[in-house]
């Protein structure tokens, strides 16, 4: 490993063993043939059997899972990189392997500097602990001295924004502040490689705003980012690189508006306008079912038309009382910036506070003509409430034509933008 190498992961691969229940006994096979009268879950499927997909099927070996197989890149000292792939892809366990939280089954990662990860709600703080002591103690397992936390401290107080919680245990902090906390903790105590997952998306947006500008600082530093995200916009805006990862392999690493431009239109990309999975193989408070986009008339469609209107339907569960909710959408182009953001609930709106009910739900979001331009884009959608993501779909696609357009009478292409929406001009002659 040469100098300027911080971060070398050389054929890393990694196997969790499942727990699969067998047909073994008279009593399992009872369970199972009165299960499937009843029109219910086999209790003793293997997990293999819940496999969405075949290639999630492919990488689960008797009662062994491939979480990563022959991993390998390099990052260099000052890198900031993100790192992408669908939810399954092996981006956390890839992250945890890095900070040591557990070992690979073969192959090695060498890393040369101190870490300080966020890979998840409650991850290095002791929930008995106040805040200002998980500093103190943050601080000590990164090697820092008192003296050096202490120099630190009401900068990160100041950043996470408790600075009148902060003598409170941490066991009583929300998710977002916990977050908010932790993060200012990481970035704040200098270590030489920051490790980032979605986690950040627990944060209000200002909150998020906050941390994307404070990884930017850290970066110029010449401290090294690893940022995994599904907001390809913020990977856009502040990793150079960034990582493709599928299925536990790497698929590419580049230049980040390469990679996301190849994950975009990966084959993991749905091209149909439609995302639907059986909601009992969904895990969760909150789950998305069923996401389609649909034409005028109200038919699912992958493409639709430029002069028509559309809408966006979205069909979740809750399996518990929820309150604060909202359906978040994002339309992004295939540059990966997002072009539309939209909240079914918005946040300065009093009703959104109300609880609502366990039940299935069914949100449509309707679109103007012309609010977007021809081309392909990719939505995101995601159930949340103030301090919580619940639920995140994301990975199909849809395209917006013109086939009556004089430009394409003319046999041109429009001009590149986000939207073709036609505005009001007033024209006299002087």
């Amino acid at each position: 490993m040469t100098n300027d190498i911080v971060i070398s992961a050389q054929h890393v691969s990694k196997e969790y063993r499942l727990g699969v229940i067998n047909h073994g006994t008279l009593y399992r096979d009872l369970q199972s043939w009165w299960a499937k009268r009843r029109g219910k879950e086999d209790p003793n499927a293997e997990i293999k059997d819940f496999a969405r997909d075949k290639r999630e099927r492919n990488r689960i070996n008797g009662d062994l899972f491939h979480a990563l197989e022959d991993v390998s890149f390099n990052i260099r000292q000052g890198d900031v990189v993100g790192l992408v792939g669908k939810n399954g892809a092996g981006k956390s366990t890839l992250l945890k392997i890095i900070s040591r939280i557990t070992s690979p089954t073969s192959g090695n990662i060498r890393i040369r500097g101190r870490i300080a990860s966020l890979l998840e709600v409650g991850t290095g703080f002791h929930p008995e602990l106040s805040g200002r002591e998980n500093v103190y103690l943050n601080g000590a397992i990164l090697g820092m001295s008192r003296r050096e936390v202490a120099s630190k401290f009401e900068e990160i107080v100041e950043f996470s924004e408790i600075g009148g919680f902060i003598d409170t245990p941490v066991k009583r902090y929300s998710s977002g502040m916990y977050v908010r906390l932790a993060f200012s903790v990481a970035a704040h105590l200098e270590p030489e490689i920051l490790l980032i997952d979605e986690v950040l998306a627990v944060g209000d947006a200002n909150f998020q705003k906050k941390c994307l500008g404070r990884m930017s600082e850290v970066s110029k530093d010449g401290r090294t980012i690893l940022f995994v995200s599904h907001n390809m916009t913020a990977i856009s805006s502040i990793c150079p690189t960034s990582i493709f990862m599928n299925d536990g392999r790497v698929e590419g690493i580049g230049d980040s508006s390469d990679i996301i431009q190849s994950y975009l239109s990966s084959g993991q990309i749905g091209n149909n306008g439609v995302y639907s999975v059986p909601p009992e193989q969904l895990d969760g408070k909150a789950v998305i079912f069923h996401v389609a986009i649909l034409d005028q008339d109200g038919l699912e469609t992958g493409t639709v038309e430029l002069t028509k209107e559309f809408s966006i339907a979205v069909c979740y569960e809750l399996r518990e009382s929820l309150s604060g909710l909202s359906v978040g959408l994002q339309i992004m182009g295939e540059d990966g910036y997002t072009s539309i953001y939209s909240l079914s609930d918005p946040e300065l709106e009093p009703s959104r506070l109300d609880a609502r009910m366990p039940g299935r739900y069914r949100s449509v979001v309707k679109f103007p003509m012309c609010a977007l331009n021809t081309g392909a884009f990719y939505i995101r959608v995601g159930i949340s409430s103030r301090f919580s993501i619940y639920s995140v779909v994301e990975g199909f696609r849809f395209e917006v034509s013109d086939s009556v357009g004089i430009i394409q009478m003319l046999g041109q292409s429009r001009k590149p933008s986000i939207s073709a929406l036609q505005l009001p001009w007033q024209i006299e002659r002087q």
